[in-house]
């Protein structure tokens, strides 16, 4: 790999940048000043010091973010706040994407990362990656309802559900409201929404508490953001 490049990749700086530090003697590799972008260092054995610091090679990132209401789950919207706005100058990345969606109005657990292939098998239709979410709703959910959504609903336009997960947390009878756990093994389009209106009632907040066997760090705030750990990451390749 090309010195720049690594740079490069890195964040130290445009690949433009780069080549100006690396001119100016700034870059060292396994202890020797290197001034040639186009010096060829390997990232799994060579030792690379930009301005007297360490930079090792990293090709995927992952990060687990508490996604607030009001941002969108996407790289650039031209109207509303995204996702990567949520992120530090030192963190952003070009090539970083929200793996997967939340709705402008749902919070909760959020994939942020820059692996294609991770991002494919999570979100493939055929992978049946389990999502979990707790929603409160305008309406009483009753044992009936846990049936249905057992056996898989017909939502509006016609569609049919695959069988998800429904447990009732909590009813309120007075106040005609319920508080519900979803589990789906699908991702269409306004889907917890969609369900909980095909049997009469309405969603009032959503949060995605877990995807995959990979659960919200309860100790992440609202807009936050930090690293998957390891045990995190054996967890997205769990079903």
């Amino acid at each position: 790999m090309r010195l720049d490049k690594y740079l490069a990749d890195m964040n130290i700086g445009s690949r433009k940048e780069v080549k100006n530090y690396i001119k100016k003697g700034l870059v060292q590799v396994n202890d020797k000043q290197i001034k040639s972008d186009k010096f060829q260092v390997d990232p799994e054995i060579d030792k690379v010091i930009f301005d007297g610091q360490e930079i090792k090679y990293q090709e995927f990132f992952y990060y687990l973010l508490h996604k607030p209401a009001g941002v969108v789950s996407a790289t650039k919207d031209n109207h509303d706040k995204t996702v990567m706005d949520l992120f530090s100058t030192s963190d952003y990345r070009d090539d970083l994407f929200p793996v997967g969606r939340l709705d402008k109005d749902t919070e909760g657990l959020l994939i942020i990362s820059n692996d294609g292939a991770m991002s494919h098998r999570l979100l493939a239709p055929k992978s049946h990656v389990p999502k979990e979410y707790y929603a409160k709703v305008a309406g009483v959910m009753t044992d009936e309802d846990v049936k249905a959504f057992d056996e898989g609903i017909t939502i509006d336009g016609g569609e049919d559900c695959m069988p998800a997960e429904l447990k009732v947390v909590a009813r309120d009878l007075d106040k005609n409201t319920s508080e519900i756990r979803l589990v789906l093994h699908e991702g269409k389009f306004h889907q917890v929404k969609r369900m909980v209106k095909a049997v009469g009632k309405e969603v009032t907040y959503l949060k995605r508490i877990k995807m995959g066997n990979l659960e919200l760090d309860p100790n992440l705030d609202k807009g936050k953001y930090r690293d998957l750990n390891e045990q995190e990451l054996e967890q997205l390749n769990q079903k």
